[in-house]
C-alpha cells in the first residue's frame, strides 16, 4: 500500500517545528516576561519565576495605557473607515471612466507609496501647524490616511477592474441606479480586497511612533506607541511594565487579524493576479 504522499517527512516536520519555535519566541517571551513577577532580573532564564498579573495591573492603572489603547483606536477606526470608503470611491474612478491624466495620475499614487515616511516628518509637521492640527488625535488621523490612500487604491483598483463591466450593466437593467449597483453588486465583490487593504491601514495607524511622537505633546493624547516609552528611564528599563504593555499593543492586531483573516488571503492572492 502506498504512502500518502501529502504526509510530511520527519526532516520535515522537525524543520516547520524548528521555524515556529523560531517565529513564536519573541511572543513567547514577551508574555511570559509580563507575567514574571522577577522580570528586570531574569536574565536569560527559559522559564519566569513566577506568574503574576502585576504588572498588567500597573500598566493599565498607574501606567494610564488604558487612555492610550483607547487613544490608538480610535485612530485607527478613524483611518480604517475613511481610508476604505475614500480608496474604493478612488479605485472606481481610475477602474472605470476615463478621463484626462488618468495614467499620470496612477503613477503619482504609486510614487507616493514609495515617499520614506521620514521624509515627510518636516513637511507635514510646519502644514498640520499651518491648519492648526498639532497634538490633535483628528490630525494624527489625517496624516495616516495620507499614508493609507496610495496603497489602498492601487490594491483596490485591481479588483474594481476585475469586475466584468457586463455585471453592472445587467444591474442596471434590472433597474438599479448607481448607487445601488455600487452597494448590491461592486461592494459584496471587491470585499476581500477591501480587507486587505484596512489590515494596512490599521496596523499603520496602529504601530506608527515619528509622527505620532512629533505631533502629540499632551500626555492624555498620546497613541500606544508613544506611551509605551513612559517606562523606560532614564538609564535603566522596567521590563515587567514595557512587556506587559508590548502585549497589549499585540493584542489587537491579532485579534483583528484572526477575524479578517479568511478575506485576507483570498483578498491579497486575487490583487496579485488580477488587474
Amino acid at each position: 500500500m502506498r504512502a500518502d504522499r501529502t504526509s510530511l517527512r520527519p526532516w520535515q516536520v522537525a524543520t516547520l517545528v524548528a521555524l515556529l519555535g523560531f517565529a513564536l519566541f519573541p511572543a513567547y517571551w514577551m508574555v511570559s516576561t509580563a507575567l514574571d513577577p522577577r522580570a528586570s532580573t531574569r536574565g536569560g532564564s527559559l522559564l519566569p519565576s513566577g506568574l503574576t498579573p502585576r504588572h498588567f495591573s500597573f500598566v493599565l492603572g498607574d501606567g494610564g495605557f488604558g487612555a492610550f489603547l483607547l487613544n490608538s483606536a480610535l485612530v485607527a477606526v478613524v483611518t480604517v473607515l475613511i481610508s476604505s470608503a475614500v480608496a474604493l470611491l478612488a479605485a472606481v474612478a481610475v477602474a472605470r471612466f476615463r478621463f484626462p491624466l488618468r495614467r499620470q495620475i496612477l503613477v503619482m499614487i504609486l510614487v507616493a507609496q514609495m515617499v520614506p515616511l521620514e521624509a515627510l516628518v518636516i513637511p507635514l509637521f510646519l502644514q498640520a501647524r499651518t491648519l492648526h492640527m498639532l497634538n490633535s488625535l483628528l490630525g494624527l488621523a489625517v496624516v495616516y490616511l495620507a499614508f493609507s490612500l496610495p496603497f489602498a487604491v492601487w490594491q483596490l483598483r485591481g479588483f474594481v477592474a476585475a469586475v466584468p463591466v457586463e455585471v453592472e450593466e445587467a444591474a442596471y437593467v434590472d433597474g438599479c441606479g448607481w448607487g445601488q449597483m455600487f452597494l448590491r453588486v461592486l461592494l459584496p465583490l471587491v470585499a476581500p480586497g477591501l480587507v486587505a487593504t484596512s489590515v494596512f491601514s490599521f496596523i499603520t495607524a496602529w504601530n506608527e511612533f515619528i509622527f505620532a511622537l512629533t505631533f502629540l505633546q499632551d500626555d492624555d493624547k498620546y497613541t500606544v506607541a508613544v506611551g509605551l516609552q513612559k517606562f523606560f528611564g532614564e538609564h535603566t528599563a522596567d521590563w515587567g511594565p514595557i512587556m506587559a504593555a508590548s502585549t497589549l499593543i499585540t493584542v489587537p492586531v491579532v485579534v483583528f487579524f484572526l477575524l479578517v483573516q479568511r478575506n485576507l488571503v483570498s483578498g491579497l492572492a486575487a490583487g496579485a493576479v488580477k488587474g
